[in-house]
């Protein structure tokens, strides 16, 4: 017995001996027969559960309704469920954030210009109950009734803050179970009759399951009796001393087994009472969504009916009868020039249904030509006027436009209504939501700074190095500021090929390796000795305003010369605006570019941006760092301009605030990398790159499967959208029937018993980098040589 004891940290102890572990399980019982259970811990009292009011770590307790200051001023109560103090809150644009009395009581919290104004005036109260609590950073956060009534919150310190919202939200967890409490009459109503025969049901089985363990419990006691009688029979009989010590810890034992079989019965009922308790509220939140649900959906239907209803209206208003004179003329004044008229705003807001655009007849004129006026006529001199440079592009010559986007108005919800449901990555899109490139090309598009990878191999020091290749990491954001419109989805076993060598000194393949989940490998070899490769597959994720675009995948970089080998993985890129208002991108996320060789790395943060913030938009903040942790340089930028570099010294170091004084050590700075400027009227080419306009120009001698080779992608770009709509369904159609038979091949193959070869890739290969140990695509060489031969013969037919 005195072992069992000592080993409770608690002086309590039960009927028999036993104390500590045994007199601090829940609901726990002694002897024979039931005990009442323990108390649980009230305000200010005991019992090992630090909560309002409750003992504070080390034993300290704290004083039931007393109250604390701290150092910014701000009182709390010990409870949590009231507080007071100075807050910043933002007012506005011109003002910022303005200093606030605010106070916290009974589940409101409200403000004041000062602390006597609480006598007679309050300036606004928000009840928590239906509030939102976000934290925005490390002083910064916010509270929203999803209504009017958002207040954007500072304060002075972070853990300032973090008692704000600590007394915030066990304020918000008390109004909202008073709330609950409250609705708890005639909540049944609500609930439909299935849901309430489902919830009983399962309250029955649980009651049923917990007798049963009763049961269990009742016979465990009955035969722990026995047991423990007969213990104490062995006890009177005379044995060694050591067989005596033996019998006693074995009754403790059992002693101790049946009290917390009992404690394991009470914490199932308490499980139980609490199911029973809270099951009108799962009711009453299950159905009030339900309804919400249904409500949601015929409003949609609805609009989309009134859509529908205005586009006929409109049409039959605007466009004469076919038989009557000059009708086809007419038709082309009284449309084409208002829509030009129109504000932007205008545009943003006007949709008209996706199928009736793409089966649209020629006569309604709807292929237009960069002056959105358009004709038979003018799209075969279109194509006159382009395919004469087309066919006479070489390599020292490179195009510096394409044909102009035309202006076409598309209904998002006519598209989405039928995609409800479905994966994101497999919904058919129509080619207004694509500019003329591939993703192969837009992956190719990451050499357009290729300057800073031959500058990077120049350096003797790896940590310089290190800084030329984080301003390249950046750069390859600088092209997506303005493409918000989405590239298009390789075929399997696509390719695109970008031979510079003569210009720039590098030549890049790019091959799509896998279909599902989509993957492309990239492998790009330059003569000043650097090798990029990689291999990304994209992930996305529609949340209703937004969509997150992540990139999967490992970046390399080889310089030939040291042998240093830098790693990295891309930021996730987030479109803003999906459903309503302008698009506009941004990238958010953190990189460790990581020197296997040195074990040195650059740490890269994109900062996301905030309405409320007052940064520098699309800011990016770096370090660059040796394998002990020292900071040697600090990066500043960003991911759309340029990218400056700062030295630290020894001596600012030691100064302890290094980061900020490097920062204004001008004399130090040097600018890695600042973005080229757009090309003219780039904002009616896709706001194309200079380099982004050469990518999809015909050139002579490319593999049969290049990207420039793709039907449906050249008939886009010189505007005839309606054919390429048509061929990118036939194209997909084609890779559809080509994986079934590839299937229909592996489901024979495997009924046989005769092996079979999955999908491989032409040009690359799986294998394990030495370093990372992933396995990704590397590529195996051949492609040049094929070229130089004009051999294609291993070439799979996809266009």
């Amino acid at each position: 017995m005195s072992e069992l004891r000592a080993a409770g940290p608690g002086p309590a102890t039960t009927p028999g001996g036993a104390g500590g572990p045994i007199a601090s399980v829940p609901g726990a019982t002694c002897g024979p027969g039931p005990a009442p259970p323990l108390p649980s811990p009230g305000p200010g009292g005991g019992g090992g559960t630090l909560g309002p009011g409750g003992p504070a770590p080390g034993g300290v307790t704290g004083t039931p309704g007393g109250s604390s200051t701290s150092a910014s001023g701000s009182t709390s109560s010990t409870s949590g469920s009231a507080r007071e103090g100075w807050l910043f809150k933002w007012t506005n644009y011109i003002k910022g954030y303005q200093r606030r009395w605010f106070v916290l009581s009974n589940g409101l919290l409200s403000y004041y210009r000062s602390k006597a104004e609480m006598r007679h005036t309050c300036r606004g109260t928000i009840n928590l109950a239906t509030a939102n609590i976000t934290v925005e950073d490390s002083c910064n956060f916010i509270i929203s009734n999803g209504g009017a009534q958002t207040y954007h919150l500072k304060a002075n310190s972070e853990v300032e803050r973090q008692r704000w919202v600590t007394a915030l939200e066990l304020a918000k967890a008390k109004a909202v179970k008073m709330l609950a409490e409250s609705d708890e009459s005639g909540d049944e109503e609500s609930v439909s009759q299935t849901d309430k025969t489902e919830l009983q049901n399962t309250l029955r089985t649980l009651s049923s399951k917990v007798e049963d363990l009763s049961t269990c419990n009742d016979l465990i006691a009955k035969h722990g009796t026995a047991l423990q009688r007969s213990l104490s029979e062995l006890e009177t009989l005379k044995l060694p001393a050591e067989s005596n010590e033996k019998i006693k810890q074995v009754n403790e034992r059992a002693t101790l087994f049946r009290i917390t079989s009992n404690a394991m019965i009470n914490a199932c009922r308490d499980f139980l009472m609490l199911a029973q308790t809270h099951s009108k509220k799962w009711q009453k939140s299950l159905q009030y969504e339900r309804d919400q649900r249904i409500r949601l959906e015929e409003t949609l239907e609805q609009l989309a009916k009134q859509h529908n209803h205005l586009e006929r209206a409109f049409r039959g208003a605007t466009v004469l009868p076919a038989n009557a004179p000059g009708s086809m003329d007419s038709s082309k004044d009284r449309c084409c020039p208002s829509k030009g008229d129109m504000s932007d705003e205008d545009d943003d807001n006007e949709f008209f249904d996706a199928p009736e655009i793409i089966t649209m007849p020629e006569s309604m004129g709807h292929k237009r030509t960069g002056s959105n006026i358009s004709g038979a006529s003018s799209e075969i001199s279109l194509d006159e006027q382009y395919k004469h440079q087309f066919m006479e592009d070489t390599k020292k010559e490179k195009r510096t436009r394409i044909p102009h986007k035309p202006n076409y108005s598309l209904n998002l919800w006519s598209i989405m209504k039928n995609c409800i449901g479905k994966e994101l990555s497999k919904i058919p899109m129509p080619v207004n939501f694509n500019e003329p490139l591939s993703m192969l090309q837009r992956l190719t598009e990451d050499l357009e700074y290729h300057e800073l990878l031959d500058r990077a191999a120049k350096c003797e020091s790896s940590l310089e190095q290190l800084c030329y290749v984080a301003a390249f990491t950046v750069s390859s954001y600088s092209t997506t500021v303005f493409r918000t419109s989405k590239p298009f989805n390789p075929l399997l076993g696509e390719t695109f090929e970008l031979d510079r060598l003569e210009e720039n000194g590098y030549r890049s393949i790019c091959e799509q390796v896998s279909h599902h989940p989509p993957a492309a490998a990239h492998h790009a070899d330059s003569k000043h000795g650097w090798t990029l490769r990689q291999e990304i597959k994209i992930t996305s994720k529609f949340r209703g305003k937004y969509l997150s675009i992540m990139p999967l995948g490992t970046i390399h970089c080889i310089f030939h010369a040291s042998g240093n080998h830098y790693t990295w993985k891309k930021v996730t890129t987030t479109v803003h605006n999906i459903i309503v208002g302008k698009l506009w991108i941004d990238q958010s996320g953190e990189i460790e570019i990581l020197n296997h060789k040195t074990s040195e790395k650059c740490i890269l943060k994109f900062v996301p941006y905030s309405y409320f913030s007052r940064d520098v938009a699309r800011k990016v903040t770096g370090e660059v760092l040796d394998p002990s942790g020292r900071v040697h340089f600090v990066l500043l930028g960003t991911w759309d301009e340029k990218m400056d570099c700062f030295r630290v010294t020894t001596s600012l170091e030691n100064g302890g605030d290094s980061r900020q004084r490097a920062h204004e050590a001008e004399d130090s700075r040097v600018m890695l990398w600042k973005r080229n400027p757009l090309p003219k009227n780039a904002e009616n080419m896709y706001y194309f790159s200079e380099l982004a306009l050469t990518l999809n120009a015909p050139e002579s001698g490319t593999a049969p499967t290049d990207s420039r080779l793709r039907p449906d992608q050249r008939l886009m770009e010189n505007g005839r959208w309606d054919e390429a709509n048509a061929e990118k369904q036939r194209l997909e159609e084609k890779q559809r029937i080509s994986r079934k038979k590839r299937e229909a091949e592996a489901v024979k193959a495997t009924e046989d018993g005769t092996p079979y070869d999955p999908y491989k890739a032409l040009w690359f290969e799986r294998k394990k980098d030495p370093d990372t140990k992933e396995v990704s695509h590397v590529y195996r060489g051949g492609y040049w040589e094929s070229k130089d031969k004009q051999d294609w013969s291993m070439c799979p037919d996809i266009f």
